[in-house]
């Protein structure tokens, strides 16, 4: 669709990020053109960055990622200007940590979160129940905080996007029939004490599942192009069982033990074949 074009990546590191798995998402995309690309959780935005769609509508429900976006795709002189003032060290990282994201302006404020996220451990990015950043810091001899010719193409891409911060369940507002709408939510744990879900304070349980498949039905009648990604497990396998399922492996690499960051199977579900 852009040869020759370099692509952007994307800008930040987000938890279950899905840059590692579009060789394998790739002949799983629409065969045929769709006008309109629609993803209600954003988040890193990987085939986003990778499909550069002609239009989008990117939703998250995460207020500072959604900030970020905008003053990239809107900002960038004043955003960069602002990032070169950041420090690697430990003290600085935890006076930035303990700002008040909503005493900033919007600029001071993508500035902050791109800052945490290239610094913070393992680019977490995860909220308490207060929903304060509790990430702590990473050690790295020298993150790239400031990568000007990627946030670059980053604003070029989001040029072309509407952005939207709220619930997914939005997209039933937004999306026209015929669009292409990938959803990649916060994923149903393996087991018990696998669960992942704090990218904002409110945690994402069964029942948001359960709306979420709702939304995924709504979106097949309108006949919308639907493709969503989650963990292999019985209980998403049956909230799905009348569409297109299939498996493809990821390596996940936020785990504190090594042996278990082997590959992972997970489901691919489409209204399409």
């Amino acid at each position: 669709m852009h040869a020759g074009k370099e692509k952007p990546r994307p800008p930040v590191k987000w938890a279950g990020g899905k840059s590692q798995l579009i060789p394998q998402f790739e002949p799983l995309f629409p065969k045929r053109e769709f006008g309109q690309y629609v993803e209600p959780f954003a988040g890193g935005g990987a085939v986003f960055f990778h499909l550069l769609p002609p239009r989008a509508v990117l939703i998250d429900s995460n207020e500072d990622l959604i900030n970020f976006y905008r003053v990239v795709r809107d900002e960038l002189d004043a955003l960069l200007q602002d990032l070169r003032k950041h420090e690697n060290t430990a003290e600085y990282y935890y006076r930035v940590r303990a700002l008040d994201p909503h005493r900033m302006g919007p600029v001071a404020r993508a500035s902050r979160f791109l800052y945490l996220n290239k610094t913070g451990y393992n680019g977490l990015w995860r909220m308490n129940s207060r929903g304060q950043h509790n990430v702590p810091f990473g050690r790295y001899r020298n993150p790239k905080i400031v990568d000007e010719p990627n946030l670059r193409l980053v604003s070029g891409a989001l040029k072309k996007a509407e952005l939207i911060c709220g619930d997914f369940s939005l997209v039933l507002d937004c999306a026209e029939p015929g669009a292409f709408v990938y959803l990649d939510p916060p994923y149903h744990p393996l087991s018990a004490t696998a669960s992942f879900t704090s990218y904002t304070p409110a945690a994402f349980g069964e029942d948001d599942q359960r709306r979420l498949a709702e939304v995924f039905r709504e979106l097949d009648e309108r006949g919308c192009l639907v493709m969503l990604s989650n963990s292999d497990t019985p209980f998403i396998r049956e909230l799905y069982k009348d569409y297109n399922i299939q498996v493809v492996y990821a390596r996940r690499a936020i785990n504190c033990r090594a042996d278990k960051r082997g590959p992972v199977p997970e489901l691919v579900i489409r209204n399409f074949s």
